[in-house]
């Protein structure tokens, strides 16, 4: 019974590998959900069981483990990409030139620590091992690769007589980075007592203060200046951004437009970002109380989701809803921030609407947007996978970089990552449905996390053991623990102390400028926003051109 077990384990057919990795990820995640002094690890469990599989024997097929590795982490980075996306490039506004300071600075530390070990050890590790071993502790894959090559070339040409087997100390030293990055996430949150709600209640309030924070006021038309001219000829005066939603004038209710001519003691219900009200105010006339309940028997508002596909990517100005239905968009909400609805403002499947109008209008306009919930239930799959077939076109582009022999590529990871980000901001101008419902995000997130690191824990278990128990990995492993933890926690210490940084962002910038998925995993499973998500996909595509530079240059200056 045993050796039929083992046999069906060790063999290298289809059925056996995927029996495999079912077994070891369902281990490793029930695994992870044991706290260990009130911490668990999560998904992330499932490396260190995929490192015990592989020192039992079960390898599998060297090739198609690699592909399941490189799909699952593809799969990871271009959810996580399609998630932060619609909000990547505000997040500059938050203050991404400085996480991307940091980042450089975890960078060049790093860099700084293996050149003071080389020399510390008096060259007993050489310097291509070194960049191994860094590789392995800042869990940067690409990075081995642009070694890898650079090795091969030097070999080539002649400047070395055999390349040195840096993947082992990769090996050895990549389950000591993913320790050391969580462990530092957990050092810093015990250093700085962290309160998970209190650091919520921040981002909130930071998130709020760069949204537009949108008030109704109703008005009397009182100004001269407002009386006798159109809508459209005020709001060019006062430039700042204002819908009205309606307009009572003789005990009538109608929806105003863009020709509307204002007369006085009309009384109108408008929309705008609170800090420009009392400008719009002065310019129209004075605050009035009024109770638009009693419109309803005429006008209606409703909240309609835009599904059509066919809407993806058309302005509002561009239906013409006031001239054709009569109503008016007021404002729209999009992954829960609130935008004025603007005549130039693009509609996003996925985006909900307030519509204000006749019901039999309204109704008109539910038709024409669609608002049928269960289409956001149908995945994107063409923009997912026409995603990850520009992103790993992109990721094999060569960059090349001045006095570096070899072209620099960001690889499987960096290309993708960038593409999801690219089309979940700009998506719908290629009439490209990026909307995800969360659920569907997630799930794509943790089935690729999950055979990445099970990939990895089966083909690095082999001569793990062999090589953690060796004076050398010994050595390989201290070295890792210093280049992995000492930037971490200098800069971790630093940005919180002194830059008051919010810890699910600073948790978000160390799993980035480490350029880690097991570690961005945990900071998401602790989290509750995707605030770690936006601060990684921030800061990681600098930090992954970094890195495989850096790896490169050490490995031509020192060999």
């Amino acid at each position: 019974m045993i050796d039929w077990i083992k046999s069906i384990l060790v063999d290298n057919g289809v059925a056996e590998i995927i029996l495999v990795y079912s077994l070891v990820i369902t281990a490793g995640i029930l695994l992870g959900k044991i706290k260990f002094f009130g911490v668990s690890l999560g998904v992330t469990f499932v490396l260190f069981v995929g490192l015990f599989a592989g020192h039992l024997g079960f390898k599998g097929n060297p090739e198609v483990i690699e592909f399941i590795k490189e799909f699952g982490l593809i799969l990871f980075v271009y959810s996580i990409g399609l998630q932060v996306g619609p909000s990547f490039f505000s997040s500059f506004k938050k203050g991404g030139i400085q996480l991307n300071l940091l980042a450089t600075s975890i960078v060049l530390l790093g860099v700084a620590v293996v050149i003071g070990l080389y020399y510390l050890l008096n060259e007993k590790i050489s310097m291509p091992m070194l960049v191994g071993i860094m590789s392995g502790a800042i869990t940067n894959t690409p990075g081995l690769g642009a070694a890898q090559e650079a090795l091969q070339h030097a070999h080539h040409i002649g400047q070395l007589t055999e390349i040195p087997p840096i993947t082992l100390g990769y090996a050895v030293a990549y389950p000591i980075g993913v320790i050391g990055i969580i462990f530092s996430i957990i050092i810093l949150r015990i250093i700085f007592r962290i309160d998970f709600e209190k650091e919520n209640k921040q981002l909130r309030k930071i998130n709020e203060s760069y949204q537009e924070n949108l008030e109704r006021i109703t008005l009397k038309v009182t100004n001269k200046s407002a009386i006798g001219k159109q809508v459209r000829e005020i709001k060019k005066v006062i430039r700042y951004p204002f819908i009205i939603s309606r307009l009572m004038r003789n005990e009538e209710f109608f929806i105003p437009q863009g020709n509307t001519v204002l007369q006085e003691n009309d009384i109108i219900l408008l929309v705008a970002n609170a800090k420009h009200i009392p400008r719009i105010a002065s310019c129209i006339g004075e605050k009035v109380e009024m109770d638009w309940k009693i419109s309803e028997e005429k006008l209606v508002s409703r909240r309609i989701v835009v599904t059509n596909s066919k809407m993806n990517g058309k302005t509002i100005g561009s239906l013409k809803l006031r001239t054709l239905y009569g109503v008016n968009i007021t404002r729209v909400n999009r992954s829960g921030i609130d935008l004025l609805g603007t005549p130039g403002l693009a509609l996003q499947v996925g985006d909900y609407v307030m519509v204000v109008g006749e019901i039999e209008a309204i109704q008109q306009v539910e038709k024409l947007l669609g608002n049928v919930l269960q289409k956001l239930n149908e995945p994107p799959l063409i923009t997912i996978f026409a995603g990850i077939l520009l992103g790993i076109l992109f990721g094999s582009i060569p960059f090349y970089i001045p006095g570096i022999p070899m072209p620099v590529k960001l690889g499987l990871a960096g290309g993708p990552l960038i593409i999801a980000i690219l089309i979940g901001r700009f998506g719908y101008k290629l009439k490209l449905t990026t909307y995800t419902t969360m659920s569907a995000n997630y799930m794509l997130r943790e089935i690729g996390i999950s055979l990445f690191l099970a990939s990895v824990g089966i083909a690095a278990g082999d001569k793990f053991v062999e090589n953690v128990i060796s004076a050398d990995g010994l050595l390989w492993m201290g070295c890792a623990a210093l280049i992995s933890f000492i930037p971490l926690l200098l800069i971790g210490i630093i940005s919180r102390k002194f830059l008051k940084m919010n810890y699910f962002t600073l948790i978000g910038l160390l799993a980035g400028s480490t350029t880690d998925p097991p570690a961005l995993a945990y900071a998401n499973s602790i989290a509750g926003s995707d605030a770690p998500a936006v601060a990684y996909s921030t800061v990681y595509p600098l930090t992954m051109f970094l890195r495989v530079i850096i790896a490169q240059i050490l490995i031509l200056v020192y060999i």
